[in-house]
């Protein structure tokens, strides 16, 4: 099983983090989507907002991806943990997937490099707060705190 820090004391930064990420891809979102309307959603014209190049349905995922990492970096339970580390996984994958695709007719996002660039930078990130915002109660996170301090007496009980 996975080891995730409990109350992590810097967990506020990271949800911030994950809240600004989210706070740019939902911008990226709404300015791409008012520079592609009435394109072909799919279209693969050069129309570029905040320095990534976009079309009118990856404005339109950014949106709905941006709105789901703020609601995730606002609420105080679990459920930004496990969307960040969802978002993240998908951010990764997806920037692999179009850079394979890049100069080809399958790139159906509109992705250039910088785009890609940018995409792995929100994953990593993205992956890095989900990592350690995980909440649980307070004995959960003294016990998890008394391992980190002291693993030899956790593997002389064992």
């Amino acid at each position: 099983m996975p080891h995730f820090p409990v109350n992590h004391p810097a967990r506020p930064f990271y949800r911030a983090l994950s809240g600004l990420v989210g706070l740019y891809i939902l911008i990226f979102g709404v300015w791409g989507t008012a520079l592609t309307w009435g394109d072909p959603l799919f279209g693969r014209n050069g129309n570029w907002a905040l320095g990534l190049r976009t079309n009118l349905a990856f404005s339109l995922a950014s949106i709905a991806f941006g709105i789901v990492l703020i609601i995730g970096a606002s609420r105080r339970t679990n459920l930004g943990h496990y969307m960040n580390l969802t978002a993240g996984a998908v951010f990764l994958v997806t920037s692999i997937l179009m850079m394979s695709v890049l100069q080809t007719g399958a790139n159906f996002l509109n992705f250039s490099m910088s785009t890609v660039i940018v995409s792995m930078l929100f994953g990593l990130i993205l992956l890095g707060t989900g990592l350690y915002d995980k909440v649980g109660p307070h004995e959960d996170a003294e016990a998890e705190r008394s391992r980190r301090n002291h693993p030899v007496a956790e593997i002389h009980r064992r």
